[in-house]
């Protein structure tokens, strides 16, 4: 098995996971915060939405540089342009993915912040870090927020409380 087809099956069940959640963004919320320091919920779920693409970088180059004015942050203005900019960012990382060799995933890929390295590992680290992991743990941060909301939503890796109390009403 290749590098690639190891990390296919994750990356496509975590992003399946991550667009039932993105599906259920309000757009009547999108400057909702939590808290003062804390994102407003449209600039997360566009933070969300565009790690999936982050793949596509890593797999094309050895690194970014955060500050040199080739990234900008996307803040969806519609539940549509999340939904279209996650799709289009899922479909090429796939397929970056997936055309990629096992000594592609070996390359030391480095980020950078303001000329000094945060960090420099293997591609394929990258990915499973940087790209999955990190969807991971902000899709967590936009449950919360949707939680906040009073928004039901499906769960990842079993039945979320909505689905629970669904099943224990359809019981009774």
């Amino acid at each position: 098995m290749t590098i690639a087809q190891a990390l296919l099956p994750e990356f496509d069940q975590e992003m399946a996971q991550t667009r039932k959640l993105l599906e259920l963004v309000p757009e009547d919320k999108l400057d909702y915060k939590p808290h003062e320091k804390s994102m407003p919920l449209g600039r997360l779920a566009g933070h969300v939405a565009e790690m999936a693409g982050w793949a596509t970088t890593t797999m094309s180059t050895e690194g970014l540089e955060l500050t040199s004015g080739n990234t900008k942050p996307f803040a969806p203005t519609s539940r549509k342009e999340l939904l279209d900019s996650f799709d289009k960012g899922v479909k090429e990382a796939r397929a970056a993915i997936a055309a990629a060799k096992d000594e592609d995933f070996d390359v030391i890929w480095t980020l950078s912040y303001g000329g000094k390295t945060i960090f420099s590992i293997p591609r394929g680290a990258v990915i499973r870090s940087m790209v999955i992991s990190h969807v991971i743990h902000h899709r967590a941060q936009l449950g919360v927020y949707l939680r906040l909301n009073e928004v039901e939503f499906p769960g990842m890796y079993g039945p979320s409380a909505d689905e629970m109390k669904q099943f224990q009403t359809a019981q009774a």
